[in-house]
């Protein structure tokens, strides 16, 4: 989505009416898998500052644009977006003059992903079927104590460990 708006107003910026956005069809598990790498960098880093943490992010997004650019190279002769003809490019592969967007969109990774994982426990817990096992007693007690919100997450663990799902409840 974020490369659909940032495609879309750089060509709306160039006098495309129609604002006409695009990508890769590749992008999608490249942008699934650095989201996994993210999550997974996020609980590592958890204790360093957020800024410091964002400028790891940054790394991180700039290695895996790098990384799996150089991989579609090798396996399809080219890689899909070609960043050659720009001052800061670096193999064609990644553009450093975007190092300011990425550290932007690594600050804003941990509250918008908190976000929606707030957002979908809350929907969650608004389902029959978790209103009916908290009915019915059959939701394992709450990790946090009532008058706290309950972490991201901790409501779909609840509800999957009711429903008889093998995931552990943090």
């Amino acid at each position: 989505m974020l490369e659909v708006m940032f495609t879309g107003t750089g060509a709306a910026l160039k006098k495309d009416r129609n604002a006409t956005a695009r990508t890769y069809l590749w992008m999608h598990p490249i942008y699934g898998g650095t989201a996994l790498a993210l999550e997974e960098v996020s609980a590592r880093l958890k204790p360093l500052p957020r800024p410091l943490r964002a400028l790891a992010y940054t790394g991180l997004i700039f290695g895996a644009e790098y990384g799996t650019g150089w991989l579609l190279k090798r396996l399809l002769g080219r890689c899909p977006w070609d960043y050659a003809p720009h001052k800061w490019s670096v193999h064609g592969l990644i553009r450093l003059d975007y190092a300011p967007a990425w550290y932007l969109t690594a600050l804003l990774f941990e509250p918008v992903r908190d976000t929606l994982l707030h957002v979908t426990s809350e929907a969650l817990r608004q389902t029959p079927e978790y209103r009916d096992a908290e009915a019915q007693g059959t939701l394992p007690p709450a990790a946090l104590p009532e008058e706290k919100p309950l972490e991201a997450g901790l409501v779909a663990a609840r509800f999957e460990a009711a429903q008889g799902e093998p995931t552990p409840i943090p």
